[in-house]
Formats: C-alpha cells, sequence, structure tokens
C-alpha cells in the first residue's frame, strides 16, 4: 500500500489493557477515514459470583464490526483462552481470515467438534520464524517460551516502521518444550530500528527473573519420588510441558498416570498429534484404577481455578464413579491463583485436607513458575529491541504503571499509558491517544450472546440477592377484587422477627393497595399494577429489609 500523507498508524486495544484476560487488540494503518485493520488475539475472560448462571465474558467488538470492509484479518499469538478462546463466538460477526500456529489450530479445531453449532473457520498455519502479509502488513511470527507450545511474538511492519507485539512470554533458558525466545531475532529488529514494543506486563511488579520450566520440573520430580501414597497434580491444562514433566517424572518413579479432566485431554490428544507426547508411556484409563497400588498411581487432573465441575472438585467431593483419593494421598497445586479465584480454591483444599490428605502448593516447593517475564527479562527485551515507544498491555492498572516506570527508567523515549477503547497513534509524530471508541464486555450465556441487560444479568443478581415474589390479581366487573390475590414468593425469608409469614404480610400489602385505589381508577389496570408491585415490595423491605423482585399481573 503506497503511503500517503495522511495515513497513520494506530493501536487500540479492546480487551487486556486495564485487565488480566480478554485480550483483543486492533493495528489500523491509513488516512482515519480508510484505515486496514489486522485484530491481534481474540481471548476471553470468565465469570465471577457478580455474574449467575454467565459461561464466558467476551469483548465487545462493535467498533471493528463497524469496520469490517477494511478487516484484513485476525492473528493468534497463541492457544491461551485469554487469546483465542473467544474465536467461535466471534468470528462468524467478523468473517475475517484467521493465521494461526499448528497447536492452536489443532486446538481450536477440537473445541470446535465437542461443541455444538461450533463454526468451522478456515484457518491459514503459519509456524515461528515465517513471515506473512495481512493487508499493509507484514508479519514475521518470532519464537518465545511460555507456558504453552508454539507461543509467539509479532513483528508487524508497515509504512511507519516495525511494531513488536509480544504476547506472552518470558526468557526461560530450559524450557520443557522448546523452543527458546529468539533474542537473535530481537536484536536483528532492534538493530533496523523498532518503532513501537507492545509488550505483556503480568509480572513488571516482579524481580529478577523467572525460574526455568525445567526447575519446575525438578520440583515436582522430587515430591513424586517423596510422596507415600497417590499424587493428584493439578494444573493449567494448556501447559503441555508441565503435563510432560509430571508423566516423566511419575515414569521414572515408577508409577503410572492417570489423566481427569475433559479439556486436559483434549489438549493431550492435539499435543499427541504433534508429536509433545512421544517417548511417553500409554496412560491407564480410570476403569483400571482401582487395579493400580496406590503407591503406583500419580493422577494429573483439571480444577486448579477451584472449578466447581472439575475433576478436582469431583474427587474433593468424592463423587467420582471410579476414582478416589484417600487419607495421605498427596495433591499438588501446579499453578498460580488467578485474582478472583481465591476462595473457591480455598474450599477444595479444605475439602481435602478434611479428608486427610496432604496439600502442597508453591510456596512449599518449586512446583509452579509463571509464563510471563519479571523485571530483569523485561529489561533484557528493551536492550534487544530498543524501540522509541514503550507501550504496557496484558496487566491490571498496577502492572502497566509498572512497566511504564520501567520503560522510562530503562531509557524508552515515550511511553504511552493506555487503556481499552484509547485509539493510540503511534505514528506519525509523538505517540498520543486521539480517540476513543466503544469498548466493553459481552455474555455468553446458554447459547446467546448479549449485554448484561439482553441477557437479564442484573434482574439475576438481584433475585440471587432477595428472591422474586408473584402476584395474581384478579378484579370483577365492578374493579373489586374477585378474591384474595394468588402470591407466590421464591428465595423469600419465610417469616419476620416476630414469626410472622412473610407471604402474609405481602398478602395483605397487596390486597391494602387495591382498596386504596378509588373504583373509578381501578379502571386504569397499570395503575393498579404499578400500586400492587410498590406495597409488596414495601411490606417485604419492612419485615426483612430486603425487597425482592415483584412480579404482578392484574386481569379482569
Amino acid at each position: 500500500m503506497a503511503k500517503s500523507d495522511k495515513a497513520e498508524l494506530v493501536f487500540v486495544p479492546l480487551g487486556g489493557v486495564g485487565e488480566i484476560g480478554m485480550n483483543f487488540a486492533l493495528y489500523g494503518f491509513g488516512p482515519a477515514d480508510a484505515r486496514e485493520w489486522i485484530i491481534i488475539d481474540v481471548g476471553v475472560t470468565f465469570p465471577d459470583a457478580s455474574l449467575p448462571g454467565v459461561d464466558l465474558v467476551l469483548p465487545d467488538t462493535r467498533f471493528i464490526e463497524e469496520e469490517l470492509t477494511n478487516l484484513r484479518g485476525i492473528i493468534i499469538t497463541h492457544a491461551h483462552e485469554d487469546h483465542y478462546g473467544a474465536l467461535h463466538d466471534i468470528w462468524p460477526k467478523l468473517k475475517a481470515p484467521v493465521w494461526m500456529t499448528p497447536f492452536a489450530a489443532g486446538l481450536l479445531e477440537a473445541k470446535r467438534q465437542s461443541e455444538q453449532g461450533a463454526p468451522k473457520i478456515p484457518v491459514t498455519v503459519y509456524r515461528a520464524g515465517e513471515k506473512f502479509t495481512v493487508g499493509p502488513f507484514e508479519i514475521e511470527a518470532i519464537a518465545v517460551s511460555h507456558s504453552i507450545p508454539e507461543p509467539v511474538s509479532l513483528a508487524i511492519t508497515s509504512p511507519a516502521g516495525t511494531v513488536i507485539h509480544t504476547g506472552d512470554w518470558k526468557i526461560d533458558p530450559a524450557p520443557e518444550i522448546g523452543p527458546m525466545t529468539d533474542e537473535a531475532r530481537f536484536r536483528a529488529y532492534g538493530d533496523k530500528g523498532v518503532l513501537a514494543l507492545v509488550c505483556d506486563s503480568t509480572n513488571a511488579l516482579r524481580e529478577g527473573d523467572s525460574p526455568s520450566e525445567q526447575q519446575v520440573g525438578q520440583g515436582l520430580r522430587k515430591v513424586i519420588e517423596e510422596a507415600k501414597g497417590r499424587v493428584a497434580v493439578t494444573t493449567f491444562s494448556s501447559n503441555v510441558g508441565r503435563v510432560r514433566s509430571i508423566a516423566e517424572a511419575a515414569r521414572d518413579a515408577g508409577r503410572q498416570v492417570l489423566v481427569m479432566g475433559r479439556s486436559l485431554k483434549r489438549v493431550i490428544d492435539v499435543s499427541s498429534e504433534l508429536g509433545y507426547m512421544d517417548g511417553l508411556p500409554e496412560f491407564v484409563s480410570e476403569e483400571d484404577y482401582g487395579y493400580i497400588p496406590r503407591e503406583n498411581l500419580v493422577v494429573i487432573c483439571t480444577g486448579s481455578q477451584g472449578e466447581p465441575r472439575a475433576a478436582l472438585a469431583k474427587l474433593a467431593r468424592d463423587e467420582m464413579k471410579s476414582v478416589a483419593l484417600s487419607p495421605g494421598d498427596t495433591v499438588v497445586f501446579s499453578s498460580r491463583t488467578i485474582p478472583g479465584n481465591e476462595k473457591a480454591i480455598l474450599e477444595i483444599k479444605n475439602l481435602l485436607i478434611d479428608q486427610g490428605m496432604k496439600i502442597i502448593e508453591d510456596g512449599d516447593a518449586l512446583v509452579h513458575v509463571s509464563g510471563h517475564p519479571r523485571r530483569s527479562e523485561l529489561k533484557r527485551m528493551y536492550e534487544w529491541v530498543r524501540p522509541r515507544i514503550g507501550v504496557p498491555v496484558h496487566g491490571e492498572a498496577a502492572h502497566l504503571v509498572g512497566q511504564g516506570s520501567l520503560m522510562s527508567m530503562s531509557g524508552i523515549p515515550e511511553v504511552a499509558q493506555i487503556r481499552d477503547g484509547d485509539m493510540l497513534r503511534l505514528w506519525p509524530g509523538a505517540a498520543e491517544i486521539i480517540d476513543q471508541v466503544p469498548f466493553g464486555r459481552v455474555y455468553k450465556d446458554g447459547k446467546l450472546i448479549g449485554s448484561d441487560e439482553a441477557m437479564g444479568i442484573r434482574d439475576r443478581r438481584k433475585l440471587s440477592f432477595a428472591g422474586h415474589v408473584a402476584v395474581n390479581v384478579v378484579l370483577d366487573d365492578k374493579y373489586e377484587l374477585s378474591g384474595d390475590p394468588d402470591l407466590v414468593a421464591i428465595g423469600v425469608a419465610e417469616v419476620d422477627a416476630g414469626g410472622e409469614a412473610l407471604e402474609e404480610l405481602m398478602l395483605d400489602a397487596a390486597i391494602g393497595a387495591v382498596d386504596s385505589i378509588p373504583r373509578a381508577r381501578r379502571k386504569d389496570l397499570d395503575l393498579v399494577q404499578e400500586a400492587v408491585r410498590r406495597a409488596v415490595r414495601g411490606a417485604a423491605n419492612e419485615a426483612w429489609g430486603k425487597k425482592p423482585l415483584v412480579t404482578v399481573f392484574v386481569t379482569r
């Protein structure tokens, strides 16, 4: 594309900047009224207790949906859910070409086969070291280390210059599954000149270097060798290197391995097809569990974040048909706690401890390490790339500000602090926020996707707090009550402090509300409906201190 005098290069995050998760980034090149766009990553985040019933949280993509004629493609950096997990739900609205690594493409297809109605997305497979062109951008995939196979950083080159979009990365001198972070390619781009470094901030507040994945493997090996009974290890399903480390340690300790959890089995199937599980003994089935001595078994299972339907939670509640843990068994949490999951994880741990299990976590032994760079690793990246502009992304406010300060102290000339929805102009001129675009969250709720209002989530939250009351009022031809109203309360306290039934109090309030309206005005059924609703809520609040949702039907 020929450079226009009015052309600009802009960066617009719609997710993942000001939060951890739901990564969705846009790069646009061209004049303001005719920019060509690419998307980097299409991630999800997961609901907490404030979103009852919600399955997934997705980025609001209204802005780029209005630019579809200028959308040239979607590039996925790696197959973590917060980077690719929204593709099946968002791609039908975008229908742009997609580029993925072999492992990510394999996981996407495996997910499609397990999710009814998921679309078949045409994917172009790329590998680290390859270059390809998407619209006005030439992309080179640069190998990095992370906690999943085949992660890449992207060197995105346009007439404005080169932007290094790191994705998730770390510097690991001994990864369990390679490759190592490609220092030579980063240095080569630094020598040519880099306009901007858009960089992972997750561990920007932690000093030093991250331990190696092979060191974690050694820590797990020691735990497994010293354990007296069974060992159950829970970890992130996507951490194939960790799964391999556990399986190797089990093999060398003379133990067999049982895998539990649908997502973990899916990842292992894809990993096996790509050769990442070569050389390991075959895993045993749940049907074999009862025939294997306790000291000869390692269980690798899902549930490291306290998910109530995951394998570890079911083991803690003794709900598995063929598999159970016993007092004296060891449970290893080979994972970090994602903020917001602390209570759920603690509940699982307490259930296990009550049953006599021994719990080992990161503070007890080196059984987990993050896949993100600490401050010393970040400074090395700055030295390799030497960008003119530093842009902290992938983090909450504290992480972004922490990395921004580190960038400034490390001599990066310009540091741009942005958040979701900001349009950052990277070129020409100084980095500057020039616009704000629509952004936010939408929710996957069963088979539907929509805003919290469209999905009824606000009312659902109120229901979980104060219940619901339904009232049916019938008026005769003289607009008098035709018998007492019918009233049904769900999720409401049964009696007040004096022992009087709340349903009776609310029923009396409903009758009183109708009686208080002059007969001539009762012809306005909407007026009657609202009067009864207010009276019932008021009676509940006076007796209980809470106002339930109230639905009133008035018929004549």
